[in-house]
């Protein structure tokens, strides 16, 4: 036993050996779509899955029959993996995917700092499996203390998490998000987000850039946010809305109407696009079931890769 890690040396072979399978799986998938980098794989974001409570195998099968490329990952408290599971549920995850041909491609978390509980097991495992890219946890704050948001204490957490960052060789990515009931998101106004990642080096602290919740807080201004920012987007988070605050079908909203992907195309992006499903997919009242999703997961994607064509 190494008393250090807590490994045994047959479960470290065996966790080393599935980081270098993810590893040349992440170096293969450009090759799928053909010889330019662009577009990128499509991983969905599989909150979606634990409504149906799929387990790892479960989850793994309905990835691919549905034609995605593998999954972004929930790993925070209620999430998909509870943070405390993750160096044992991690690997798991990524085994299952890899037997469908897909893979655990990226991670939202609860992190906010390297004091948030596992944070150094839940980046180490990522690190371990080829991970590159992961989501912070969000800060909010209530909109009447708005004006008040102490972005120094924020950055001063982002500045230790950096360096961590920086010693694994991963990206730790800030979502834009619009406000929601009566709190709003450090950040979800693009001119803060800026305030906040623009000493940082982007490729330890980094923006995930959410054109639907854009849309939402800067409506058609949008595209100016989006070229200040660019620098430092290191990810994309789709889900398409309908103005003023309504996220829906895609295909029903705004997304095909803008240059979103064009942008992408042109900045040269090839980390995964987070896929998100963040409508109520099935009417109320109605049990949902496997085969509603999957037809739910079908049309997304194909509607996804339509845009990503076109672009």
């Amino acid at each position: 036993m190494n008393n250090r890690t807590g490994l045994s040396r047959r479960d470290f072979i065996a966790r080393a050996a599935l980081g270098a399978s993810a590893a040349a799986f992440w170096r293969g998938v450009p090759r799928a779509f053909g010889a330019e980098p662009f577009p990128p794989p499509i991983a969905l974001f599989s909150k979606v899955y634990q409504e149906l409570k799929l387990d790892f195998d479960q989850a793994a099968e309905l990835t691919a029959e549905a034609g995605l490329d593998g999954v972004d990952c929930p790993v925070r408290p209620k999430g998909e993996i509870e943070p405390e599971r993750a160096a044992d549920d991690m690997p798991r995850y990524a085994e299952a995917l890899r037997k469908h041909r897909v893979g655990l491609l990226l991670l939202t978390t609860g992190i906010s700092s390297v004091a948030t509980p596992h944070t150094e097991s839940v980046l180490r495992t990522a690190k371990q499996l080829g991970i590159r890219y992961y989501r912070l946890g969000f800060s909010t704050v209530t909109k009447q203390k708005l004006s008040g948001t102490p972005l120094s204490e924020i950055k001063a957490q982002l500045r230790e998490l950096a360096a961590l960052n920086q010693q694994l060789g991963l990206t730790g990515v800030i979502q834009n998000h619009s406000p929601s009931g009566r709190s709003t998101y450090v950040g979800g106004d693009l001119n803060e987000m800026f305030e906040i990642v623009k000493d940082f080096n982007p490729d330890q602290i980094g923006v995930a850039f959410d054109l639907g919740h854009a849309l939402v807080v800067h409506g058609d201004d949008w595209p100016a946010r989006f070229e200040l920012l660019k620098p430092h987007i290191k990810l994309a988070y789709v889900k398409d809305v309908k103005r003023p605050h309504d996220f829906c079908r895609f295909g029903d909203g705004e997304f095909g109407q803008t240059d979103f992907f064009k942008r992408l195309k042109r900045m040269g992006l090839t980390a995964p696009l987070s896929m998100h499903i963040e409508y109520e997919w099935i009417p109320k009242g109605q049990p949902k079931t496997r085969a509603d999703l999957l037809k739910v997961l079908q049309h997304s994607q194909r509607t996804l890769r339509r845009w990503l064509a076109d672009a």
